[in-house]
C-alpha cells in the first residue's frame, strides 16, 4: 500500500470526495435497451466498483433526439430514464464509489439515418465517418440544445449521479464549434476565439444553473486535434482551459485527443506508447488550478502512480485496463499486481465490436459485457470434481486449465513443445505486436499458482489419453495453415506461412512475393517483419487494400505508416487481369529501408 502513495489518495472534485485516483472513464458500451440503462449496463459498471476505482464516468448520455451517432446511445433528456439512473447510481454507491455522467451532443458526427432528423453542426460540413452533410445551426437551434443541456443535467441530478462530465473532446457538438476547422460561421459564435467559444460558454452556464453551485461539473477538453486541416492545438487547449475556469463555473477537466480524422490517436492500439497523452494533460495542468485527468493506454498501477508523482495529472483515467481486469484497483491496493491482468491495446473486443454496433467485450476477459453471468464470484467449485485433460496449452488450452482448476476438477495439460503459448508466442514476433503476449504471460502466472499437472514436450496419441482414465477431455491444439491456400500447380522455391517465416523455420531469400488472404495483422505485420530484414516484399491481395481487416481496430493507418517510414508508395490498386494470382485486386511493394 505505502508503493502507491498517490494512487489510492482521495481527491476532491468540487463538492465530492472521489476515494482513489482510479476513474473508469466515458466509453461508448452499446449495452442500452431501447435507449435505457440495462440490466447489462448496472452489472458492468457495478463490476468496476467492485474492483476499487474511484469515480466512473458513464458512457456519453445524448442530450436532443437530433443526436443519434449510434443505436445504442442513452437519452438523458426524456424523464423516463431517472429511475433506471436511479439503479445505477444506487448499485455503484453501495461500493463507496462515486459517479459521474457524461452528457454530450455528438453533432456533426451524428446519423440523421438513425434519428430521422437533420445532423446539427456549427457550419455545414462533413464528418469522415459518418459522411452527413450537417446544417448550420439557427439561433434557435443553439439555445433549444443549451436548454436540453439543461434538462438532461436536471435528469442527471435526480437519478443521483455525484456529478456531471460534458463532453467538449473527440466527438462533440461544443468542439465543432470551438475548432476553427469546423466551424466557419460569421456570427457571433463563429470566428474570433471568444465568439467561437461562446456557445461552450452558454452550454456550461446554463448547465451549471439547471444543477445549482454545488454540483460537480466539468468537462472533457480537447487536448489537441492534430487536424490534417488546421484546428484546436495543445496551445488552443490551454487557452480555453483557462479561459474557463476563470467563468468559476467548473470543476475539474478530463481530456481526450484527436477526432474522427485521426481516431486512431483517440483509440490507440499496441502500436501507440502507453500514456501517450500525459504530456498534453500536463501542459493543460501548467494553466489551471482544478483537478486534470489523464488518458490513453495507462494500463498499469506503477505508471499511474509515476504519472501523479510527477505532477502530471490529478486522476487517472483506465478504460480498456479495466474492461481487461476490474479488479485492479483491488489487486494493486493488496501487492497483488502480478495478478492484473494487463490490457494489451489489441482493440479486438472493445473498440473493434463497438466500431461496428456490437456490445462491449474483451479478447481477454469473456464476462466484459457479461458480468450478470460470467462476472466476479460467478465461478463456483463443483460438487463432484472430475478429473479432466487438455491437449494444448495455448491461450485456449491455459484458459481451459485456470477455469477448470479453480472449480476444483484436477486437471491434466498435455503440451507437445517445450513451452506453453501456442500461437500467441508467433503472433509476438510481428512487427510492432510484442505486448499480444500479454495473453499468454498473465495465463501462465495463473496456472502457476493453481494445483494443475502439466506435462511439456508430450505429443498425445489416443492411448496415453485413455491411459488417464479422463472424466473429459478438451482438445485446444488450435488450427494449423492450410499447406495450399489457392489453387494450381506452384513447386520451387515453394510458398511457405507466415508461422514458418516469423519463427525462422524456413529461408524467403531476398525478394518475397507476399499473398495476403486475411487482411489481419498476420498479413501486414509479416510483411513488415521481412522488410525489417532486408527482404523485397510485394504484397498481394484479394481486398480493396492492404490490412482491410484493420480499420475497426484503429490500426490501418499505423500499419501504413510502417511501411511508409521505410519509403514505400501508397497502395497501388491494380486491375486482377495484371496479376498472376486470380484472386488479387491490390498490390504494395514494401522496399528495403
Amino acid at each position: 500500500m505505502s508503493e502507491y502513495r498517490y494512487l489510492f489518495s482521495p481527491l476532491q472534485i468540487g463538492s465530492v470526495v472521489v476515494p482513489n485516483r482510479i476513474n473508469f472513464a466515458a466509453h461508448l458500451t452499446n449495452l442500452s435497451e431501447q435507449h435505457r440503462i440495462s440490466d447489462r449496463h448496472i452489472h458492468y459498471y457495478r463490476e468496476r466498483a467492485k474492483g476499487g476505482c474511484g469515480l466512473i464516468t458513464t458512457e456519453e448520455l445524448t442530450v436532443h433526439p437530433s443526436d443519434l451517432a449510434y443505436a445504442g446511445l442513452v437519452d438523458a433528456f426524456v424523464p423516463e430514464v431517472i429511475p433506471g439512473f436511479q439503479r445505477l447510481t444506487r448499485a455503484i454507491h453501495a461500493y463507496d464509489t462515486k459517479i459521474f455522467a457524461q452528457l454530450n451532443h455528438n453533432g456533426m458526427q451524428a446519423d440523421g439515418k438513425l434519428s430521422r432528423l437533420p445532423v446539427w453542426g456549427p457550419s455545414p460540413g462533413v464528418d469522415p465517418l459518418f459522411r452527413e452533410m450537417s446544417k448550420e445551426m439557427e439561433r434557435e437551434d443553439i439555445e433549444e440544445c443549451c436548454e436540453y443541456f439543461a434538462l438532461s443535467a436536471t435528469h442527471a441530478v435526480e437519478g443521483g449521479f455525484d456529478g456531471i462530465e460534458l463532453q467538449l473532446g473527440h466527438s462533440s457538438l461544443v468542439r465543432q464549434f470551438l475548432s476553427p476547422a469546423t466551424n466557419h460561421r460569421d456570427d457571433e459564435y463563429g470566428g474570433t476565439f471568444e465568439k467561437r467559444l461562446r456557445f461552450c460558454l452558454e452550454v456550461i452556464a446554463a448547465v451549471r444553473g439547471a444543477v445549482g453551485e454545488d454540483f460537480p461539473v466539468g468537462i472533457r477538453l480537447n487536448a489537441d486535434e492534430m487536424h490534417p486541416h488546421g484546428g484546436l492545438t495543445n496551445v488552443d487547449a490551454q487557452r480555453i482551459a483557462a479561459r474557463l475556469e476563470e467563468t468559476g463555473q467548473l470543476d475539474f477537466f478530463d481530456l481526450s485527443l484527436g477526432t474522427f480524422h485521426n481516431l486512431f490517436l483517440v483509440e490507440g492500439s499496441m502500436h501507440t506508447p502507453l500514456a501517450y497523452t500525459v504530456p498534453l494533460a500536463a501542459a493543460i495542468r501548467s494553466v489551471v488550478s482544478l483537478p486534470v485527468y489523464c488518458s490513453n493506454r495507462i494500463n498499469d498501477p506503477h505508471l499511474a502512480e509515476s504519472i501523479l508523482e510527477n505532477g502530471q495529472g490529478d486522476m487517472i483515467n483506465m478504460v480498456r485496463a479495466l474492461i481487461a481486469d476490474p479488479e485492479l484497483p483491488n489487486k494493486a491496493w493488496e501487492g497483488r499486481e502480478d495478478d492484473i491482468r494487463q490490457c494489451i491495446a489489441c482493440n479486438q473486443g472493445c473498440i473493434g465490436r463497438m466500431g461496428l454496433g456490437y456490445t462491449i467485450g474483451c479478447m481477454q476477459t469473456p464476462a466484459a459485457g457479461n458480468e450478470g453471468r460470467f462476472g466476479s464470484g460467478t465461478l463456483k467449485a463443483c460438487e463432484k470434481p472430475k478429473k479432466v485433460v487438455i491437449v494444448g496449452a495455448g491461450p485456449a488450452g491455459l484458459e481451459c486449465a485456470r477455469v477448470a482448476a479453480l472449480r476444483k476438477h484436477r486437471v491434466v495439460l498435455f503440451e507437445k513443445d517445450r513451452e506453453v503459448g501456442g500461437q500467441n508466442l508467433v503472433a509476438g514476433l510481428v512487427a510492432g505486436r510484442q505486448e499480444i503476449r500479454g495473453v499468454t504471460r498473465w495465463l501462465i502466472g495463473q496456472v502457476e499458482k493453481l494445483d494443475i499437472d502439466l506435462r511439456l514436450e508430450c505429443e498425445v496419441d489416443v492411448d496415453m489419453v485413455l491411459a488417464e482414465r479422463p472424466d473429459a477431455v478438451v482438445v485446444a491444439t488450435g488450427s494449423r495453415p492450410k499447406t495450399k491456400p489457392f489453387a494450381g500447380e506452384y513447386g520451387p522455391p515453394g510458398v511457405v506461412n507466415t508461422w514458418q517465416v516469423l519463427t525462422g523455420e524456413l529461408d524467403t531469400g531476398d525478394r518475397v512475393l507476399f499473398i495476403d488472404l486475411d487482411g489481419h495483422h498476420q498479413g501486414t505485420g509479416t510483411a513488415e517483419f521481412l522488410a525489417d530484414r532486408g527482404k523485397t516484399v510485394h504484397v498481394l491481395t484479394p481486398a480493396l487494400f492492404q490490412g482491410s481487416a484493420l480499420g475497426p481496430l484503429q490500426d490501418l493507418y499505423l500499419a501504413a505508416s510502417g511501411w511508409r517510414a521505410r519509403g514505400s508508395p501508397a497502395p497501388r490498386i491494380s486491375p486482377c487481369s495484371k496479376s498472376r494470382v486470380p484472386l488479387s485486386r491490390g498490390s504494395m511493394s514494401i522496399p528495403t529501408r
